[in-house]
């Protein structure tokens, strides 16, 4: 098999983990290449053995599967990376949480006998679009986790009239607005209060950053339906974050959001089901009384 690294170019302190991990690699005669930047932080910064390694820059690579070894981050940059190719990314958590890199430095060789005996699932997960009527987006377009419509240089709201279908859905008053996939449903959307979506469910959320009016309330809708966004605001511009990922954009931008053609497929244990994720990374659930 070939498999394509991507990874984590701040924490030089967690290379132990990538030393084991091409270790393990080489031990099955794997053909490896590693995306440029990583290869140059791992030169500069750790005593890994970088020999015989393909280095490739941008998306010039072809891959069985691709690694990610890092968090979440990493995990969004190399799916960013991969784009419509749709090769299975494997993540390998050395970050915090790690809830797309759910596969941790110890459990390695074990996951990796298993791939090459072909017990592993590459789950299809939906991807978002966004496209600028009025403006050229710098970035990449699309989304696994969020897109994002966000205020700044201001301390002031900003009104957003969201359109589902073309019809009014609501005029928001708040510091923003996400539209979420159900992967990215346990991200950024989670933490203001969005709702958790199983992967399979065919949906998208959308939910308000801190609205104005306390009755505004996030609502899920059928991902095949287009989103359409305009934005107001005091300073004329605000940010929009594809996946953690920001540009700023002017207020007359007219933002269409809409399901991609391609897949993100993310590379799963047998044994890893995502309600088992939900309540072993999250503590869903969980009763500190008992």
């Amino acid at each position: 098999m070939k498999f394509a690294i991507f990874g984590n170019t701040y924490q030089e302190h967690k290379s132990a983990h990538i030393t084991h991990l091409l270790k393990i690699l080489r031990k099955k005669n794997a053909d490896i290449c590693i995306s440029h930047e990583f290869y140059e932080f791992l030169r500069i910064h750790t005593q890994t053995d970088l020999s015989d390694l393909e280095i490739f820059d941008r998306n010039n690579f072809t891959a069985d599967m691709a690694l990610s070894i890092g968090g979440d981050g990493t995990f969004l940059k190399a799916a960013s990376r991969v784009g419509e190719k749709e090769i299975p990314i494997l993540g390998i958590n050395t970050g915090r949480l790690g809830f797309l890199a759910a596969i941790s430095p110890d459990e390695m060789e074990e996951t990796f006998d298993e791939i090459y005996q072909g017990k592993f699932i590459a789950e299809p997960r939906r991807v978002l679009k966004l496209t600028c009527e009025n403006n050229i987006l710098k970035g990449n377009p699309y989304a696994l986790n969020e897109i994002a419509v966000l205020k700044r240089d201001s301390s002031s709201m900003i009104t957003i009239k969201a359109y589902v279908n073309n019809e009014l859905l609501n005029i928001y008053q708040a510091d923003g607005l996400i539209v979420a996939t159900p992967t990215g449903s346990t991200g950024y959307s989670l933490s203001v209060g969005g709702p958790i979506m199983v992967p399979q469910s065919g949906t998208i959320s959308i939910t308000a950053v801190a609205p104005h009016s306390l009755n505004v309330r996030p609502i899920v809708l059928r991902d095949d339906w287009e989103i359409a966004l305009e934005v107001e605001s005091r300073s004329h511009n605000f940010l929009i974050a594809v996946d953690g990922r920001s540009e700023s954009c002017h207020e007359e931008a007219r933002l269409i959001i809409k399901r991609a053609y391609h897949y993100i497929k993310i590379v799963k244990r047998c044994n890893h089901t995502f309600f088992n994720t939900l309540r072993e990374k999250m503590m869903w659930g969980a009763d500190n009384r008992i």
